[in-house]
């Protein structure tokens, strides 16, 4: 079996050789976030004979990210020509579609291929012993990131989970005063491991919560659980967005009146190394900047216990207007139910293509809090299509740090050369045998000018737009009558009638957004037209 830091070391190592020097981190100036996905495929009774091989299994990178920035709504193209979401798991999972692309047509042209036939018609599944793995060097961006720490060093807990109603929960916490400064600087990473406490001479501070373990692990506290319903309404801007109307279960809407009297503290459990009571702070949390969506709970943004709640679907920031693309922490949870395919690859897949695990590398870092993102506000979702399930994702945490992740550029930051910023390059890499990099800037290949801009001369080769050519060519590769059923005797065209054609994903997603994610924006249908 592999480990966390033989998965973490292998990207890094990629990163490191595969990737070009245009469109990485200016050292000590700049910072950038990195994700993989590697391939897993078992080698029964085989010794390892070089770094990529683990006793058992053989292990290849076969898609890489960087990238932490996104394009805001009045950016965004009817075209697909731009990609909106840049952060590096999005830019990973997008060249991850590419590999799965080009693994089908090896398929489709009988050559070697990670996939085989399956018992349906004209359906395709993975080799066995075919595994695959999500790697980031940071936790996502969202719900994952709201660790809660210990007093005095810090650190986050490593140990920890919500107790009671997996309803919303407010998290109580010991005010900081950097967190201004740390959300213009990082709005995607967390704060610094280190901080100076607050000048107890110079701020007001909150009382601290000291909650105290009993004899079980459990600490003493309550709740706060609002019961209002979502009001779904569209946000201000150059567009309307799409908000899902269905019964809410999920994100519940905290009013003005209920922000002001239902705070209060929650309830965490701790793995004690022994049973005797002990007394334990929480004393501030890992933030993130990730923002609530309209309609559901809402942070309080006030002091200490008044800043996040958790459970909560989170839009990303974007310099200037709001983006509609939602946090990492979100995207991962939805990919654990439908798959990391999407719906034009799903046509040709018996099953979901899900992760085994997710691998996180050294940062802040909790895996109830992860589990609780990815796996537990889904965890009640049923009534899905055969094929779908919640899946029990594996987490684990490495211990070796991303060479150009905020945290080691701040390191080695000069002041005088001004402020640690995050790399405006995000880059893709797919082990496919044409063309396999892609490096963008504001969503459309660098280099790329303002006259080109909107053409197909501007597209990265992850954006919407050249995915879809890729999949109709995909079919040119099959007669008709070998077609998935899903797209036999249809007259089909756009971007949005492919996707709508695979009826069970889409019922797979509307009983998710019935039951957990009613508040997720949708991007409007204009903007899915193109062909």
């Amino acid at each position: 079996m592999w480990t966390a830091d033989e998965i973490a070391s292998m990207c890094y190592a990629h990163y490191s050789t595969k990737l070009p020097k245009k469109g990485l981190p200016n050292p000590g100036q700049e910072w950038t976030l990195l994700a993989a996905v590697v391939k897993v495929e078992e080698q029964p009774n085989r010794q390892s004979v070089c770094n990529s091989e683990s006793n058992d299994a053989y292990l290849e990178v076969v898609a890489m990210g960087t990238g932490s920035k996104c394009v805001g709504q009045t950016k965004m193209s009817k075209s697909g020509n731009i990609v909106n979401d840049s952060h590096a798991e999005v830019t990973a999972r997008r060249g991850f579609l590419r590999y799965l692309y080009c693994q089908l047509k090896e398929a489709f042209t009988n050559k070697n291929s990670i996939f085989i036939k399956s018992g349906q018609k004209a359906k395709w599944k993975l080799k066995p012993g075919i595994t695959f793995v999500f790697f980031t060097s940071h936790t996502p961006c969202g719900d994952a990131s709201i660790i809660p720490m210990i007093e005095n060093h810090n650190e986050p807990l490593v140990k920890m989970g919500v107790v009671g109603s997996v309803e919303q929960k407010v998290i109580a916490v010991q005010d900081n005063k950097n967190i201004e400064d740390a959300q213009i600087l990082n709005y995607e990473e967390h704060l610094p491991y280190k901080r100076q406490k607050c000048d107890l001479s110079s701020a007001a501070i909150p009382e601290k919560r000291i909650k105290r373990v009993n004899e079980t692990g459990d600490i003493s506290g309550s709740s706060s659980v609002c019961k209002n319903k979502p009001n779904h309404q569209s946000a201000k801007g150059g567009m309307d967005i799409q908000i899902n109307d269905n019964q809410p279960c999920g994100a519940e809407t905290m009013s003005k009146s209920n922000r002001d009297t239902s705070l209060s503290q929650s309830a965490f459990a701790l793995n004690t190394q022994n049973n005797k009571q002990k007394q334990i702070e929480v004393s501030d949390i890992h933030r993130t900047g990730a923002k609530c969506v309209p309609g559901g709970l809402q942070d309080l943004l006030g002091p200490g216990i008044n800043y996040h709640c958790v459970e909560s679907l989170r839009v990303k920031p974007g310099r200037g207007n709001r983006t509609l693309s939602m946090s990492c922490s979100d995207k991962l949870a939805r990919w654990n139910i439908l798959g990391c395919q999407g719906a034009l690859l799903m046509h040709f897949f018996e099953e979901p293509m899900y992760f085994s695990f997710i691998v996180v590398g050294y940062c802040p870092y909790s895996e109830e809090v992860m589990k609780r993102a990815i796996i537990e506000r889904c965890r009640h979702v049923g009534s899905l299509p055969k094929e779908f399930r919640v899946q029990d994702v594996k987490m684990l945490q490495s211990q070796l740090p991303f060479v150009h992740s905020r945290h080691s550029a701040l390191s080695n930051h000069n002041p005088s050369k001004g402020r640690l910023v995050p790399c405006a390059a995000a880059i893709s890499w797919s082990a496919v045998p044409d063309q396999p990099l892609d490096v963008s800037v504001n969503g459309y290949k660098q280099g790329a000018t303002k006259k080109i801009l909107e053409t197909p001369q501007a597209r990265c080769r992850i954006c919407k737009a050249e995915l879809f050519m890729v999949f109709r060519e995909l079919l040119t590769f099959l007669s008709e009558q070998n077609y998935p059923v899903s797209l036999r005797n249809l007259k089909l065209k756009t971007y949005w009638e492919f996707k709508e054609a695979a009826t069970n994903y889409q019922k797979a997603w509307s009983e998710v957004q019935k039951q957990a994610f009613g508040t997720w924006i949708r991007t409007p249908r204009d903007f899915l037209q193109f062909h």
